[in-house]
């Protein structure tokens, strides 16, 4: 079979389960298929956000991030399940131990997808016979639906398996390019975000085809490097390796500040650590990265230094989450002395466009909520300044 793999690129898989926690409970509940069922936090209140929905609740108008009362004002035969944490853990683990036994090239985006280069797995068959084999595999053994994409690189994979759900196999190639990619609106397109396309489209970008064609310099005043690793996507062009320890790769981002004179004063240390921890926040914004892992660095007036770290349940880039970690960090491990300099680290990064919080979904509701909220307040810091805007106390709060 090797005559159907290339001599010099690479086959890459982009395996994306289809409706994931919404299609556990079905594969658990076997009732429940056939049926439109959403997965919400707080399915009692009316203001619960639904997390995830079955095709069938889809065709009612249901969506992701919708209230459960205007999920069920749409579809009134709506079942609302709670999130089960553990069953969904247990599946994807389930289904990445599959996806490993056609290759060990395997590196998993979130909870449910992942790529898998098969490059070197052609005594199993062509790459659409593999893509076929661990379709049927996750259907007969986990009673889970996948669409998957098959292409020579991580992005055009991501496109190609997004392009038929549920249950497809696409296959893209670089030539399929101007004829299925470029019509595209730029929102369809793999780390496109609304803000970002919205910004493309005010400055007469429409369709990926138009930002395959953008002059660089023009780009780069928009969007700046990062519009340029755009552009190349959008003419095929990505050399990321799928590498499974991709997520340890990524240099950390952090910051850190000599203070004027050596301090003992608690609170004063928690305002730079609280600075701190916003300038951190915005570095990891401009660069696309969420943290996994949060540490602070203390440097005594003797020069002694100390570095001490907390791993997160679910990768954060908002100031508020990151001073939260360095606050408990420094509280639990500042020893009283006079402190020198003061640091604050997100480590163990992952990319923003393939971040999801994996299992909390009640996280995932109150970041829903409150997302508005932080986009209005990086606009106000990124135009007055890091002080422009500080958070209040609740002092009734107990």
């Amino acid at each position: 079979m090797k005559q159907y793999y290339p001599k010099n690129g690479r086959v890459i898989l982009h395996v994306d389960m289809n409706s994931f926690f919404a299609s556990v409970e079905m594969a658990y509940d076997a009732s429940l298929k056939g049926k439109p069922i959403a997965v919400a936090g707080n399915p009692e209140e009316r203001k619960g956000i639904v997390v995830t929905c079955s095709y069938e609740a889809r065709k009612f108008g249901v969506k992701t991030t919708m209230t459960v009362w205007e999920a069920k004002k749409r579809c009134p035969q709506l079942i609302i399940l709670r999130p089960n944490f553990t069953r969904y853990r247990e599946a994807s683990e389930a289904m990445f131990r599959i996806l490993r036994q056609y290759s060990e090239l395997v590196e998993p985006v979130s909870i449910d997808e992942g790529y898998i280069d098969i490059t070197e797995s052609y005594e199993l068959g062509t790459p659409y016979e593999i893509a076929t084999m661990i379709q049927q595999q996750l259907v007969n053994e986990l009673d889970l639906p996948c669409s998957i994409g098959i292409a020579p690189n991580k992005f055009l994979a991501k496109m190609a398996s997004d392009m038929k759900k549920p249950m497809g196999i696409t296959v893209l190639r670089k030539r399929d390019i101007p004829e299925k990619i470029w019509p595209l609106p730029l929102i369809e397109m793999h780390g496109i975000g609304k803000k970002t396309a919205d910004k493309l489209v005010d400055a007469g970008i429409q369709t990926i085809k138009d930002l395959a064609h953008t002059n660089d310099l023009q780009l780069e005043k928009l969007l700046g490097i990062r519009g340029l690793k755009l552009k190349e996507k959008a003419n095929g062009v990505d050399l990321r390796v799928v590498d499974p320890n991709a997520a340890n790769d990524y240099k950390s981002v952090g910051s850190s500040t000599t203070l004027p004179k050596d301090s003992t004063n608690q609170q004063e240390l928690l305002k730079v650590l609280e600075k701190l921890s916003s300038e951190t926040a915005t570095r990891m914004k401009k660069k696309g990265y969420l943290t996994n892992n949060v540490s602070i660095t203390i440097k005594y007036k003797n020069r002694s230094t100390i570095t001490r770290s907390r791993k997160l349940n679910n990768p954060v880039v908002q100031q508020k989450d990151i001073y939260s970690a360095a606050k408990m960090l420094f509280l639990k491990h500042w020893n009283g002395n006079p402190v020198r300099l003061l640091g604050v680290t997100g480590q163990d990064l992952v990319e923003q466009q393939d971040a999801v919080e994996q299992l909390n979904l009640f996280s995932y509701e109150k970041v829903a909520m409150k997302e508005p909220l932080y986009q209005a307040i990086d606009k106000l810091r990124e135009k007055y300044g890091e002080n422009a805007v500080q958070r209040g106390v609740n002092k009734n709060k107990k």
